[in-house]
Order: structure tokens, then C-alpha cells, then sequence
């Protein structure tokens, strides 16, 4: 029992030995990818992230549904009106034949 500790411990010690290392070089090539980045660069980046956000924002609301065009207005409008034309007797809608609805 007492190797198995030792031996779990020897390899979760070592493995984040390994990841501590992985990060590190992965900050170096940040900080060298962006040593030559001045703030006009980051104001242009920020605003063309911004574009493609409210971009893929809108696709999203199109492809859900969200996003309805002024077609569905105007059907609602379409509607409302069909319904007023409707004959109405004592409140209630009648068909052709004069029987309620």
C-alpha cells in the first residue's frame, strides 16, 4: 500500500511538473507574439472583435428564429384584419351560413 502512494504521488508530482513547464513556454509565446503590438493594433483588433461578435450574434438570432424580418409584422397586420371583417351577431363571429362560431 505504502508503494502505491508513493509511486501515485512520484507521478502526480511529475506530471505537473510537465504542465507547470507546458504553460510557461506558452506565456513566452505570448509575450513574444505580442512584444511588437502597440495600442492603435489593439484598438483595431478590439473593434473588428466586436464587429464579428454583433455579426455572429445576429446569424444566431436569424438561424433561432429571434430575428423576425417585417414580413411577420405585416402578416400579423394582415390578420388583424381579416379578423375585423369578420361579421359579428350579439359578440360572437359567424361563418356564411350565419351560425355562431
Amino acid at each position: 500500500m505504502d508503494q502505491l502512494l508513493l509511486y501515485s504521488s512520484l507521478f502526480i508530482a511529475i506530471l505537473a511538473l510537465f504542465f507547470s513547464c507546458y504553460a510557461g513556454v506558452r506565456v513566452g509565446q505570448m509575450i513574444q507574439a505580442s512584444k511588437d503590438l502597440d495600442w492603435d493594433a489593439v484598438a483595431n483588433l478590439t473593434g473588428d472583435i466586436a464587429t464579428t461578435k454583433k455579426t455572429i450574434q445576429t446569424l444566431n438570432n436569424r438561424i433561432n428564429g429571434l430575428h423576425s424580418p417585417k414580413l411577420a409584422d405585416q402578416e400579423l397586420m394582415l390578420q388583424l384584419l381579416q379578423k375585423q371583417q369578420k361579421p359579428m351577431a350579439n359578440g360572437h363571429i359567424t361563418n356564411n351560413v350565419g351560425k355562431w362560431v
